[in-house]
Formats: structure tokens, C-alpha cells, sequence
């Protein structure tokens, strides 16, 4: 008897010394709340960052003809590369904006040109297009993203032929985004936007 007590005390003093070895299960903690507030739309992002980045970059290469002939126009001076720089980091930088977690895509009154036309969403039908296929629009916002990045390579080295390559890139990623989630259905495409209230 007195040897079963020393056996059970023995297995006792085990398990005790197990549990004292085993570190509690790590409890994981909710990741603060985000500082991020989205206070534009994504509508107001399109007028006021994509648009005006992306027009000053394809309008920085052109052929124009004068009466002395034709005069080809393009960034040459280090201010003119520096103007169409500061233009591509605002366009990779607003991509970024558009990913922003909560972001709707308009404000009550904001309206898509055309919208509810044939072949063109209301906001309201874009906002509910961009919500079921959400990986997709961010997809898409990467894809504009990665073209300002081209850009500012190509500007970095000066490599004009590859900044008149990566301008179509840009319009085809922006083309591409408005043909799932604008005007799905539209022939041919509107081409601005009206922000009126």
C-alpha cells in the first residue's frame, strides 16, 4: 500500500511538473482600429488625382503643326521631367487611394456621366459592382499603380519611347476599370466624368 501511495504521488508530481513546462496558448489581440478615414470619393479621386495626372502625362508628348511645320513637343529640360514626374508619383499615389479600406465610390448626389444610360451604371449600381467583386476593382487599381511605376522608370532613365509605351498602358488600365464598373454596356465609352450635385 505504502508503495502504491509513492507511485501515485511520483505521477502526480509529473503531471505537475508537464503542466508547469506548458506556456498558455498565446491570445491574439485585435488589430487596433485604423486611423485611415476616407473622406473623398472615389469619384472625387478620379477628378482630382487619376484624371489630371494622366492627361498631363499623355499631353506632355505631342506632334503639333504650326505654319513653320511640324514641331514634336516632349519633356526635355530637367523641369519638364520633373513636371511629368511629380505628375506619375501623384497618379501611383492616388491608386493607392483608391484600395483605401471603406471607400465608396460617391457621395450622396455624385453621378456618373451618362450614368443609367444605355450600356452606363448608375452609382449606385456601380458602388454594388465594385462591392461584389471588390478583389477585382483593387486588382484593377494595382494594375494603374504598376503604369505610374513604368512611367517613373521610364522618366528616370529619360527613355522616351518607353514613357509613350507605358501612356497606353495607363489609358488601358483605366479603360479596363471603366468597363466593368462604369459603363459595362456603353458603345463608344463616355470620356469625362460630371461631379455635379
Amino acid at each position: 500500500m505504502k508503495h502504491v501511495k509513492v507511485v501515485a504521488l511520483l505521477v502526480a508530481a509529473g503531471v505537475v511538473t508537464l503542466g508547469c513546462g506548458q506556456k498558455p496558448a498565446a491570445v491574439e489581440a485585435a488589430p487596433p482600429p485604423s486611423p485611415i478615414k476616407p473622406i473623398a470619393s472615389i469619384l472625387d479621386l478620379m477628378a482630382g488625382q487619376v484624371d489630371p495626372a494622366a492627361d498631363f502625362i499623355w499631353e506632355s508628348v505631342a506632334t503639333i503643326s504650326t505654319p513653320q511645320g511640324m514641331v514634336e513637343h516632349q519633356p526635355r529640360t530637367d523641369e519638364e521631367w520633373l513636371a511629368v514626374r511629380m505628375k506619375a508619383l501623384q497618379l501611383a499615389e492616388a491608386a493607392n487611394l483608391l484600395m483605401t479600406p471603406g471607400r465608396r465610390l460617391a457621395h450622396d448626389g455624385q453621378r456618373l456621366e451618362d450614368e443609367g444610360t444605355q450600356g452606363n451604371l448608375t452609382a449606385e449600381q456601380a458602388q454594388v459592382a465594385i462591392d461584389a467583386e471588390h478583389d477585382t476593382f483593387i486588382a484593377y487599381a494595382a494594375a494603374l499603380r504598376s503604369t505610374a511605376e513604368k512611367t517613373l522608370a521610364a522618366i528616370d532613365k529619360r527613355d522616351i519611347d518607353a514613357y509613350l509605351e507605358v501612356g497606353g498602358e495607363i489609358d488601358e488600365a483605366c479603360e479596363q476599370c471603366h468597363l466593368k464598373f462604369w459603363y459595362p454596356g456603353a458603345t463608344p465609352p463616355p470620356t469625362a466624368l460630371n461631379l455635379s450635385r
